[in-house]
């Protein structure tokens, strides 16, 4: 089997609604989001003969994913009032919901789904949340 690993990070806050602890208030990390993928076979001619994809386009395609969540404030769907809300959107600030707590475990399956999505063999992402701890992902 042949392997594949690339990283790219990014900053953002969160909080955790309904926990009980200082998670529960809006605070920042440096997350890492650590993609692999697996192939049994390499690309057999042309220009990518011998790799199991470009490691340009698999760094590219993680970047952008973290690209995508920087400096932005990530919060669960109905956690926040329309009023703050509105008043964050007003304020200009970058906003991202998602349906779900956003947890270093849901950050994992939702980039390791995105990366899938492009067609990636992806087998396992991995998302750090502190340099100590990370959850991961992988089916």
């Amino acid at each position: 089997m042949y392997g594949l690993k690339t990283s790219a990070s990014f900053d953002s806050a969160h909080f955790l609604a309904g926990y009980k602890g200082k998670c529960a208030n809006i605070h920042g990390h440096h997350w890492v989001i650590e993609a692999e993928l697996c192939s049994k076979t390499l690309v057999p001619e042309g220009e990518k003969r011998d790799m199991v994809i470009d490691f340009g386009d698999f760094k590219k395609a993680v970047r952008a994913l973290a690209d995508s969540y920087d400096h932005a404030l990530i919060y669960e769907s109905g956690t926040l009032k329309a009023a703050t809300l509105a008043a964050l959107r007003d304020e200009g600030f970058k906003l991202i919901e998602i349906p779900h707590r956003p947890t270093a475990e849901n950050f994992a399956r939702i980039f390791y789904e995105a990366l899938s999505a492009q067609g990636l063999p992806v087998t396992r992402v991995t998302v750090y949340e502190t340099p100590e701890n990370c959850a991961y992902y992988e089916v």
